[in-house]
């Protein structure tokens, strides 16, 4: 008999996703999945598209008021969008 290295399905999916370079857009989808639950309901409706671009979330805010609070709390929805996703998947966001 031989040993066998026995993994957890978790460990060999993470493995594969790193190997094949599909870690970082998975991440990234979620992210831009995440904005509604993360913003709520209210800021939701106001909003457009979003993408994500070197490091920087894009997202199209149909208000321009609610636009400008938006931007005076960049670092902290920063923050809690890369906390809902568990890594640091952008640095910056820019309302248009």
């Amino acid at each position: 008999m031989f040993k066998r290295d026995v993994k957890s399905l978790a460990e060999v999916l993470q493995t594969v996703l790193r190997k094949e370079g599909l870690e970082t857009p998975l991440r990234q989808k979620r992210l831009v999945a995440s904005w509604d639950t993360v913003v709520g309901p209210s800021i939701a409706r106001y909003t457009g598209d979003k993408f994500i671009k070197n490091q920087t979330l894009f997202v199209k805010i149909l208000n321009p008021a609610l636009r400008q609070d938006l931007s005076m709390m960049r670092t902290r929805l920063v923050q809690r969008l890369n906390a809902q996703v568990g890594a640091y998947v952008i640095s910056d966001i820019k309302f248009y």
